[in-house]
């Protein structure tokens, strides 16, 4: 990895951090084939960005990665690529593919502790080099939001996502559209800022830090052993079964309807029940892409409450797999994982 052009100490320096994905491609008008953009060439590329009061450098992976092989292994890649940099620059823009987008920002954010310089992800639907692309605002906003400053200090201080005119926190949003420039929502938190004819931070929503002496932590160690398991009317105890049953398995995130209902047969509240007094930790989220678990409203979650089930609460199947992952990877006693997951830790539950 090389770094482009020399820090300057006058403005702002801004990192862009190209991973893969579409942002970073353009078309060979000769073969109409789509190839990799040499970042180190953006300023010709988009010649707005002189206009920004920032200076900008970029390096990419060497090897890079489509958004759907994206695992661990390259999350804690893009921790130590910002690690290694953080005293020398003023703020991260990451580039990655749109499709697990939600996911590996959700993962960067409870992997970094007391931050204090923003992280922004962006991406685009069409790449750089189409005429209609939404890769250029995106990209010239994010890098101006990860510039702006207040009083000596960042205006953003933790890890967001910004997609077609909003910036999100990252550990709440969920790509919602495939086709659509507007790709991302975040249903349970408001947008962190809107862009229009004017830049607008909603900076009772922004996240800040208590105490700015206190040292950054990186926490690269995450437990993948994970499964999701989605419910469905007709879902049989054989499937069930057969996922609590994977071997090495310590977590699991139960995805359950409305505000945390499922199913109240026997089999199922046993089997739930058996691997929780194995050891497997179990969250429940909802299927809605809005709202939240509330264990014990209906009848139908009381059981699931009563064999000790995680509360998830707001949270993002991404971000709890995210956070999962994240507090598995911290050894915890099974009191003290519930009581961290219960609690918001990076803004990700309300």
């Amino acid at each position: 990895m090389e770094y482009k052009n020399d820090i300057m100490t006058n403005k702002p320096n801004i990192l862009i951090v190209y991973t893969g994905g579409t942002i970073g491609m353009v078309k060979d008008y000769k073969t109409k084939a789509l190839k990799v953009f040499d970042f180190s060439q953006i300023v010709d590329k988009i010649p707005e960005l002189k206009q920004l009061d920032c200076h900008i450098d970029s390096l990419s992976f060497e090897e890079l990665i489509d958004s759907s092989n994206m695992n661990t292994h390259y999350y804690v890649q893009i921790t130590e690529i910002i690690e290694a940099n953080y005293e020398k620059y003023d703020g991260f823009v990451i580039l990655t593919g749109s499709d697990t987008m939600s996911y590996i920002s959700s993962t960067i954010s409870f992997m970094f502790e007391n931050l204090q310089k923003p992280i922004i992800f962006t991406g685009s639907q069409l790449p750089i080099g189409d005429l209609r692309t939404d890769a250029k605002e995106n990209l010239i906003t994010t890098i101006e939001i990860a510039a702006a400053r207040k009083n000596g200090k960042p205006v953003i201080s933790e890890v967001c996502l910004y997609f077609e005119y909003k910036l999100y926190r990252a550990n709440r949003t969920t790509k919602i559209n495939a086709e659509q420039f507007e790709a991302f929502t975040s249903m349970n938190y408001p947008p962190l800022a809107e862009s229009g004819v004017h830049l607008n931070f909603n900076e009772h929503l922004l996240h800040s830090q208590k105490n700015t002496a206190e040292k950054l932590v990186v926490r690269k160690k995450l437990d993948t052993n994970i499964a999701i398991l989605k419910l469905f009317p007709g879902i049989t105890k054989n499937v069930v079964e057969s996922l609590l049953n994977i071997k090495d398995l310590k977590g699991i995130v139960l995805e359950t309807y409305g505000a945390g209902n499922a199913p109240t047969q026997d089999w199922f509240i046993d089997l739930l029940k058996a691997a929780i007094q194995n050891g497997i930790l179990i969250v429940n989220v909802t299927q809605c892409v809005g709202g939240s678990v509330i264990l014990g409203h209906y009848e139908t979650s009381v059981a699931l409450k009563e064999i000790g089930v995680v509360n998830g609460k707001d949270i993002t199947t991404e971000s709890a797999i995210a956070k999962l992952m994240y507090l598995l990877g911290q050894d915890l006693d099974v009191k003290s994982f519930k009581m961290f997951f219960e609690r918001s830790l990076r803004g990700e539950i309300s």
